[in-house]
């Protein structure tokens, strides 16, 4: 077991205590966190930096202080490399559990969307599709960077899909479609839907009755990196930008430097964002880390804007 605590500035320090967990909540560079509850425990997923690893880096934690650090054997580059893929590596996961009781993982590679399936969130994982190609390649829409999936399952047990980015740091395009109950085949041909402020990170909530897609907008490389969001009634929209978006930005201090890529969980009846942070240095690549917050909606049912400061313990 590898336990973990906090890692700030190259040095260990712990500033986890039963009332309060800090950010980030996680030693190392991480990044595109997307989070699964199975029982008593979390299963978190995320990127490795920088830009990605051969595989992704997986954590357990049932308190979000102590964490065990896990290895899949998928997705991993060797075994999701396509004929139109190129060099990129694994990242941006979206696991959910579907209808079906199985677990299905949306994740880029070599820029390009591959789908695997297992029984548990630990696996072992195998591609969904039989003849183990991508989902979504590189060529099927070739006006977007087919990236950045997320998979949101409706109350219903619905599944849609949404994913999509833009290409040197403009023209982000949110992409969505009605899934089968096999998880990977699409009823219906996929749209755009995207808000007017977004680039890429979609990820879909369901509140109050209304659908709250998020995003990330502005360069993943520096401060201009925020999360926002937009309203609908359909998980297929029309989607309107939100009057007080972005909810999540750089601080005025910047120890919450060019936040976002997020996902959101509910414990307890509290909402909580877990995204991450960009921890600044003279490289030509960014490095990031995971981070959590409280996400909290106002009485006309706007999320309100967050301030990072951590949470308190579970």
């Amino acid at each position: 077991m590898l336990l973990i605590s906090c890692k700030l500035t190259g040095k260990k320090e712990n500033l986890q205590t039963k009332s309060k967990i800090a950010n980030p909540i996680i030693e190392g560079y991480f990044a595109d966190p997307c989070i699964v509850k199975e029982g008593d425990t979390f299963f978190i997923y995320a990127t490795i930096d920088p830009w990605g690893g051969d595989e992704l880096a997986v954590f357990s934690t049932k308190d979000f202080v102590k964490f065990e650090r896990h290895h899949l054997n998928w997705p991993i580059k060797k075994a999701c490399t396509s004929p139109g893929s190129n060099g990129s590596m694994v990242w941006a996961p979206s696991v959910k559990k579907a209808a079906n009781g199985k677990y299905y993982m949306y994740v880029s590679v070599g820029s390009e969307i591959w789908a695997g399936v297992s029984d548990a969130p630990l696996g072992p994982w195998k591609n969904a599709k039989e003849d183990s190609s991508p989902l979504i390649s590189s060529k099927d829409y070739p006006a977007v960077h087919n990236i950045d999936a997320d998979c949101f399952i409706d109350e219903d047990g619905q599944a849609y899909l949404y994913w999509g980015s833009g290409f040197n740091w403009i023209n982000g395009v949110c992409m969505a479609t009605k899934l089968n109950s096999d998880m990977i085949s699409f009823d219906g041909e996929p749209k755009a839907v995207t808000p007017k402020d977004y680039f890429e990170a979609p990820y879909m909530i369901k509140r109050f009755g209304k659908y709250y897609l998020m995003y990330s907008s502005g360069k993943a490389i520096d401060a201009t990196y925020k999360v926002g969001y937009a309203v609908g009634n359909s998980p297929l929209g029309p989607f309107e930008t939100a009057a007080n978006s972005p909810i999540l930005e750089t601080s005025a201090d910047s120890t919450t430097y060019g936040p976002g890529h997020h996902s959101v969980f509910n414990e307890k009846g509290q909402n909580y964002i877990l995204y991450h942070r960009i921890f600044p240095q003279k490289e030509e690549y960014v490095l990031r880390q995971i981070c959590i917050d409280s996400l909290n909606f106002d009485a006309n049912h706007n999320i309100l804007k967050i301030k990072p400061t951590g949470i308190s313990s579970f």
